[in-house]
């Protein structure tokens, strides 16, 4: 009777068990589906990334907030990157302080998202401009013969100095891109172990190359900074974009518009702030006396990525016309002499004070 009686009841605590898991279940069910977590390292997974990129700048903080409305600046990365309070610790490292830094999730958002996404995009195109650019036009080739007359157009010195600038730039795009972008192909092929090692070696050639571009842009500014000088024929050639698209002949200096807007904005303005950001990521900031803080550290990665970025999609382009994409260009700093027909063609009105 006993027996029967604790069958009984054992049968009625686990049918009243499985009523209410059923009406539990039925309960969250009615609910609206919770947004996925993101993963650990940030928005690193294109589940996680909006059809507008832009939206990750509101972050989850906007969510917390009524009508989604976006933060003030005082509350952005710009504004909080180091505004955490610092509380006490017995150990010479103040940042071990903070508990919680506000501009953390924000930089996690922008680096992984923001940049990532949009300047993923900005690369494609910029590559792929330059193949459709080769397959459709085909590359640039002289309206008369070689003259077999050698002009000298660089000296020894020169083309060091641009080759050293070339390879560095070289090995720190590569390099940087592997940072920036290698955990969406190269680790699921090699592997957590043997990507962690791929990408320290990565970050020690980042680290190590930087001076040396450096040192190589300060050089060659001072070489060519004379010859950048906006002057005689530049206005011409701006408004016909080179002659690129009307194949007409468009007279030019030493170096024409592009070049020097290449020179300007490219290797100077761009490479002084990748260099100055990079400094600061290196923690090597000569004069200086800087608090290599967490939000220092986060503000110069977006400005050295946003600007090493567009820097990168800019060299395709002149490296692509200083290589195939034009006949004869690349001779210049191969051998130091150009063509004399090349000279008179692409910069006629240099040919012309050299042969006066």
């Amino acid at each position: 009777m006993n027996r029967s009686f604790s069958k009984v009841l054992r049968t009625l605590v686990v049918a009243a068990g499985l009523s209410l898991s059923l009406a539990s279940s039925l309960s969250f069910a009615e609910r609206a589906p919770l947004v996925p977590l993101p993963s650990p390292s940030g928005v690193d997974h294109p589940l996680y990334v909006p059809a507008n990129p832009s939206d990750l700048s509101k972050g989850s903080e906007a969510q917390s907030r009524p009508a989604n409305t976006a933060p003030p600046a005082s509350q952005s990365i710009w504004g909080t990157a180091n505004s955490d309070p610092y509380n006490y610790v017995s150990i010479p490292d103040k940042e071990a302080s903070v508990l919680i830094q506000r501009a953390g999730q924000q930089w996690r958002v922008i680096r992984n998202g923001v940049i990532t996404v949009y300047g993923g995009w900005l690369l494609a195109l910029a590559f792929f401009g330059v193949i459709a650019m080769y397959t459709l036009k085909g590359p640039i080739k002289l309206h008369e013969p070689l003259s077999g007359t050698k002009i000298k157009r660089f000296n020894a010195f020169d083309r060091l100095t641009h080759w050293t600038m070339a390879f560095s730039f070289i090995g720190l795009a590569f390099t940087g891109l592997m940072i920036l972008y290698g955990k969406y192909f190269a680790l699921p092929l090699m592997g957590g172990v043997a990507y962690g090692s791929f990408l320290m070696v990565c970050k020690n050639i980042h680290n190590f190359t930087g001076p040396l571009f450096t040192l190589s842009i300060v050089i060659f500014f001072l070489l060519f900074v004379r010859k950048n000088i906006f002057g005689e024929g530049d206005m011409a050639w701006l408004m016909s974009f080179g002659g690129i698209f009307s194949g007409k002949h468009v007279p030019a200096g030493f170096f024409n518009f592009g070049e020097k807007f290449w020179f300007w904005f490219g290797m100077v303005f761009l490479g002084l702030i990748i260099s100055a950001s990079g400094f600061v990521l290196d923690m090597i900031v000569p004069f200086m006396d800087i608090q290599y803080l967490r939000g220092t550290m986060q503000l110069a990665n977006i400005i050295h990525s946003s600007a090493a970025i567009l820097m990168t999609a800019m060299a395709m382009g002149h490296i692509y016309i200083g290589t195939v994409g034009m006949q004869g260009s690349i001779d210049g700093m191969k051998t130091g002499y150009v063509d004399a027909t090349w000279a008179k063609e692409h910069h006629e009105i240099w040919y012309n004070k050299i042969n006066k």
